[in-house]
């Protein structure tokens, strides 16, 4: 029998991105935007501060699978923090502060963070999903109102020249939740292994392909799938890394791309219609590819990039359950002939990464299924995986595909209800279920409806109760104080019946199909 030896560092371990970032790109610079201004310093310092971080978590007591949260925005601390909570064998638990309070206060709770770091101004409240936390560490301008003065001062109870252990690969080293079709968000868990292996497939050539000479700017949020990996991608590649922090207003960034010679983005389409709306946008000199994923990716954004820009738009598709990257959409080496047919090939969710396998389910309803070493098996603490994953172990997406030219993913339907706006998820059912709240509503239907800027929105269809009266406007009021502001649907059509099917279940295919033919007339309702 032929035994291969192991040599010392064999694991997959996220502190081999960092010591790699440290030992051979050490000078390059990490820039962080904030409040107008913007901060410079390089792997060198990021990795030596992680380091400091890593062993004052130990000396409070942070222990190896403990959970810190993290409610911060795209800043260096934020990185130390990705790098610093994993090296110790703790979870690094990312919170989207775009949830409401409700679904973060259960989050918190089932993760059982030990620790907190969240971002505040002076004289500002610590927020209310935290207040259940033991021990938080405010991040920011004027130091905190915790346990700690502030998150310099935490630093310092550190040692820079702390050493990152060795463990075994297939440790935690993340925790992000995802929303679910009941609206209770779901908790997804990446290993050292699979975030490694994801980096690695991340930066192939057909895939992402960042380089040491390129400048990354992750506009995605670092709580959203770890900004689709790009901090650990760059750090990896060596690339000089751009943190917008809190920066969305579009002249703001297309001014910051051109400012910092930004030469690959990454944002929703959310971000990128509203710079393609802003008529003061200048054009983008150094950029020569922008990665565009979280919904569906109109044609015309493209367009934009390619003739006005002159850079390449990529469509990514992912899933919070795969790390997140699952494809690409780039061009074969043989494209279609026609400019259309290309552009109808770069709107699909594209070929699957390396390692990611894919497949339509066995029994023929064309759902996708994913397995392979980036995807997870199922969700945090859930007991049963609602029919997730297959008995095979694949993953159920919840999507209908189809596959074109033989690997391309096309999403044409999903098998669940929710609208996904802006990257984002809404659940249509809690939708629904306060609307069905308010005193005048005997029924109600949330579907999702395409929309140019935000991918998709909810539309909701309500029936009265026989004789109350309520107009659209009273229904958005209703929502605004009981959901997100931005879950409120733009549209609300008050209807005499809603279309059943033949066992009595509310027929939404049929709702969908309607509102699509609306939308191809230009109909819509208040």
């Amino acid at each position: 029998m032929i035994v291969r030896k192991e040599s010392a560092g064999s694991q997959l371990l996220i502190r081999t991105i960092a010591e790699r970032a440290e030992t051979l790109f050490g000078s390059t610079e990490v820039v962080t935007l904030l409040n107008g201004s913007s901060t410079v310093t390089d792997y060198s310092s990021v990795v030596r501060r992680a380091r400091m971080l890593a062993s004052a978590l130990l000396k409070h007591g942070v222990g190896p699978g403990d959970c810190i949260a993290t409610l911060l925005p795209n800043v260096q601390e934020h990185l130390e923090l990705y790098f610093a909570v994993p090296g110790i064998g703790a979870v690094l638990h990312t919170l989207n502060p775009r949830m409401d309070d409700d679904a973060l206060h259960y989050i918190v709770d089932q993760a059982g963070d030990q620790m907190a770091f969240y971002s505040g101004d002076e004289g500002s409240d610590t927020p209310a999903c935290l207040s259940r936390i033991g021990r938080r560490v405010r991040v920011g301008p004027g130091g905190g109102v915790d346990d700690f003065s502030s998150y310099e001062e935490f630093l310092e109870e550190g040692t820079p020249d702390y050493e990152f252990p060795e463990f075994d690969e297939r440790t935690a080293s993340t925790l992000c939740y995802t929303s679910g079709t009941t609206g209770r968000p779901r908790g997804v868990v990446y290993s050292h292994r699979s975030t490694v292996l994801h980096t690695l497939m991340q930066n192939q050539p057909d895939a992402y392909g960042i380089r040491e000479s390129d400048t990354v700017f992750p506009i995605v949020p670092m709580y959203h799938g770890n900004a689709w990996g790009l901090p650990y991608a760059a750090a990896m590649a060596g690339a000089r890394l751009v943190l917008p922090g809190r920066l969305t207003e579009p002249l703001g960034l297309g001014e910051a791309i051109n400012r910092h010679t930004v030469t690959f983005a990454a944002g929703v389409p959310a971000v990128w219609i509203r710079m393609m709306d802003c008529k003061a946008m200048p054009k983008l000199e150094t950029l020569r590819e922008v990665i565009v994923g979280g919904s569906a990716v109109p044609e015309s954004l493209i367009r934009w990039f390619d003739e006005l820009h002159e850079t390449t738009l990529i469509q990514g598709w992912g899933m919070t359950e795969g790390n997140p990257l699952t494809g690409v959409s780039r061009l074969p080496a043989r494209p279609p002939k026609t400019i259309q047919e290309q552009y109808a090939l770069r709107c699909t969710q594209g070929r699957p990464v390396p390692l990611v396998n894919v497949r339509l389910s066995p029994d023929g309803d064309g759902e996708l299924q994913l397995a392979g070493p980036t995807i997870v098996g199922g969700y945090h603490l859930l007991e049963t995986d609602r029919g997730t994953v297959t008995e095979d172990g694949w993953l159920r997406t919840g999507d209908i595909a189809r596959i074109l030219d033989g690997s391309y993913i096309q999403l044409v339907d999903r098998t669940k209800d929710l609208v996904k706006s802006g990257g984002e998820w809404i659940s249509s059912i809690e939708l629904e279920n306060v609307l069905q709240g308010h005193d005048s509503v005997a029924e109600v239907a949330v579907v999702a409806r395409p929309d140019e800027r935000w991918g998709e929105r909810p539309y909701a269809l309500v029936v009265l109760k026989s004789g109350a009266e309520a107009s659209p406007n009273d229904l958005r009021a209703f929502l605004s104080n009981r959901i997100p502001r931005w879950w409120i649907p733009d549209q609300i059509e008050v209807v005499s019946s809603l279309p059943r099917t033949a066992v009595g279940k509310i027929d939404k295919r049929a709702i969908r199909a309607e509102i699509l033919a609306s939308s191809d007339r230009g109909g819509s309702k208040s």
